[in-house]
């Protein structure tokens, strides 16, 4: 969603003018944008006819205290003006009043085009003219008052049926929730697909049962370089490529073994070949949030707070994008900084074009790209604060990168036959780095000896290793955002926001390794949520809302129609869950007593877990946390899965008396683990 940048940044402006009206005769051209920073910047390029002022985000919104939707009425909503944007609404209004034009420059997508025209209705300019530009630089300013356009009410309703049926479904299930657990839960037509993802996840690996299977490598050497020794593992046997869990006990393992004593090892056949690997796409608004997740450390939410505050400042072009395509001129601008920097071996001829794979992609938009790419990340170090130059310095190499020569690899096959069966060992060298000069990726060098076909090898080794199959992982933020992605779960704007949502609600919550795991809240209104309303929860059903989103501003499709198709059966589907399912009784019992009225203490469940409270509530208003309770960490015990794998505990995060964290076994007393040390973090284990 498109807001104004709070945050502090270390990029400096010129001093902003928002609120003061110039002294100028004959009136300005108003041009408002929705962030005081985007207003500096823009300020810079304009000269004295123009005033460019901040309406602070949006002006107007639906109620917080009610629905705000008359359902009767084709869902018409009742928007107001929120009691923190009145003063700087009313300054507009002054402004507005005075000026020859008035021009509306909110960002590029939905929410800025629903901004845009709240502004309009607001100042009652129904002329406003509207402008667009995906960077924050003079020329494209300038491009964009050459040519204005009028507002596209085709992407207002969009916004528009997005902001309804987010509200219907959040005002009218939440309160279904506290009715029958307890206040403060929230359902969220995205957030409980995000929570369902990782809650199915979680049970899959609790599902999971571990298979065993054995792998077998020889190591050998030829006989004219006896000490460069090379790995090559087990391929086929009888002719027959064999499967990763073909060899599945250490019996056939040691059978595998017998069978290949007395054996000679001869090479086969040899093959190399030139293998070029292509850098990836320019960033979307996911790719760099995963990207940023994995290399940096950032969040989602984080990494698209820099990026806004980068974007605002004019040194990236629009950063909310699920397009990969690129302006002519930011290419041509490409190749010739690679052409004088790295030299015409490292530029293409022709520049590199990629397609977009997302659901719904908006092709006009472009990738996320710095706006100057002679801009380089060593220039700017001055200019930008820590975090701000790493977000930077990931976008501009992968940019750069994607404009550069493939790197190239010599790849070496060798088939090494002995009796029965073949071995097979892989080489690669780089040959010519390309972009991977200026984007480093992931590569280890494997140089193979000198193999000639038919020759004979010596035997150094044959290791025969044990493993067992694993679980898929648990979601992190990366590969969160990408099934979302892949789904069509959401859309650029929402998936930081939906990530911090569901983590606010205490529904997930990050284990030591930052991967996402249920809560038990999480797990309890997510049960419900697919038992009583799958559509809510339904993946396909949600990518579909998307899609007709998307023809909704595509001018396909009317909005009312849309929203009554989905809000009518939903809507009766609430009213007879309210008779069908029962409160839940969220308390347990306990020998405690109150020690302000003396009534039985009980354990409750609340929005972010189990508190001890007075079972005379609401009369007596005692709670205070429970003693010693546990959090799972995402671990299974390391002890007990030697005696009971099949009944095999969790990890989970425990306190002592004096209120000193350890980890202990979920089934104590029946294992005794303990740790002072997470031993997820490798630190293994004071016994007990």
């Amino acid at each position: 969603m498109t807001t104004a940048t709070a945050s502090k940044s270390k990029i400096k402006k010129p001093a902003p003018t928002q609120g003061r009206s110039p002294d100028r005769s004959g009136g300005v051209k108003l041009v408002i944008v929705e962030s005081p920073t985007k207003a500096r910047t823009i300020s810079g390029f304009l000269g004295d006819e123009y005033q460019i002022e901040s309406s602070y985000g949006h002006v107007r919104d639906l109620p917080k205290s009610k629905l705000g939707i008359d359902v009767a009425n084709n869902f018409e909503p009742a928007y107001i003006i929120p009691v923190k944007a009145r003063k700087r609404v009313n300054e507009l209004k002054k402004l507005a009043a005075k000026a020859t034009e008035i021009i509306l420059a909110s960002d590029e997508d939905r929410e800025g085009e629903a901004i845009a025209w709240h502004i309009a209705n607001i100042l009652n300019v129904p002329n406003a003219k509207r402008i667009v530009f995906h960077e924050i630089t003079k020329s494209a300013i300038n491009e964009a008052l050459a040519h204005p356009r009028e507002l596209d009410m085709n992407m207002v309703d969009a916004q528009q049926a997005r902001r309804i049926l987010d509200r219907l479904v959040g005002y009218e299930l939440s309160p279904f929730l506290w009715r029958k657990f307890f206040r403060g839960l929230s359902a969220g037509r995205v957030q409980s697909v995000a929570v369902r993802l990782i809650a199915d996840r979680e049970k899959e690996i609790q599902a999971f049962k571990p298979q065993e299977y054995w792998s077998l490598s020889a190591f050998l050497n030829t006989k004219k370089e006896r000490g460069k020794i090379f790995e090559a593992y087990l391929y086929k046997k009888d002719g027959k490529v064999l499967d990763r869990l073909e060899i599945k006990s250490k019996e056939e393992s040691d059978q595998t073994l017998k069978s290949l004593i007395g054996a000679e090892y001869k090479v086969a056949g040899v093959e190399s070949k030139e293998a070029r690997r292509l850098p990836g796409a320019p960033f979307t608004t996911s790719a760099l949030q995963q990207e940023s997740s994995g290399k940096l450390g950032y969040s989602a939410k984080q990494t698209m707070m820099l990026a806004q505050q980068l974007y605002e400042a004019g040194y990236i072009s629009y950063m909310r994008t699920d397009s990969v395509n690129l302006s002519q001129d930011s290419l041509s601008a490409a190749k010739s900084f690679i052409d004088s920097n790295f030299g015409q071996d490292y530029s293409l001829d022709e520049p590199r074009r990629f397609k977009n794979k997302a659901k719904g992609a908006q092709e006009a938009h472009e990738a996320v790209r710095p706006t100057v790419p002679s801009r380089t990340p060593d220039s700017m170090k001055d200019l930008l604060d820590p975090k701000q130059y790493k977000v930077y310095d990931l976008i501009w190499r992968r940019f750069i990168a994607c404009q550069m020569q493939p790197a190239v690899f010599d790849s070496t096959t060798a088939d090494i036959s002995a009796k029965n069966f073949v071995f097979r060992a892989n080489g690669s060298v780089m040959k010519f780095d390309g972009w991977l000069k200026i984007y480093p990726s992931k590569f280890t060098e494997n140089i193979l000896p000198i193999l000639s076909e038919n020759e004979t090898l010596d035997l150094k080794e044959l290791k025969p290793e044990q493993h067992f199959t694993e679980p898929p992982p648990r979601y992190n933020e990366a590969s969160l955002i990408k099934a979302m992605e892949e789904h069509g779960i959401g859309r650029p704007s929402t998936y930081a926001p939906t990530i911090a949502t569901i983590q606010a609600r205490n529904y997930v919550a990050k284990n030591e390794q930052r991967r996402f795991v249920p809560t038990e809240t999480g797990n309890m209104v997510n049960d419900l949520l697919v038992l009583h309303f799958p559509q809510i929860v339904d993946i396909n059903f949600t990518a579909k809302m998307e899609e007709d989103l998307d023809r909704i501003a595509e001018g396909q499709v009317k909005w009312v129609p849309i929203i009554k198709e989905f809000y009518e059966p939903f809507h009766e589907n609430l009213l007879k869950k309210e008779t069908e399912v029962e409160k839940k009784n969220m308390e347990e019992k306990t020998d405690e007593v109150c020690p302000n009225c003396g009534k039985p203490m009980v354990i409750k469940q609340g929005r972010f877990g189990k508190f001890m409270a007075c079972s005379g509530w609401p009369e007596c208003k005692t709670a205070k946390p429970v003693k010693n309770s546990a959090r799972e960490i995402g671990m299974k015990c390391p002890k007990c899965a030697e005696f009971s794998p099949e009944d095999q505990g969790e990890i989970v995060m425990k306190k002592t008396r004096k209120g000193r964290v350890f980890y202990g076994c979920s089934r104590y007393p029946k294992c005794d683990y303990a740790s002072w040390k997470n031993p997820a973090e490798k630190n293994m284990e004071m016994e007990s």
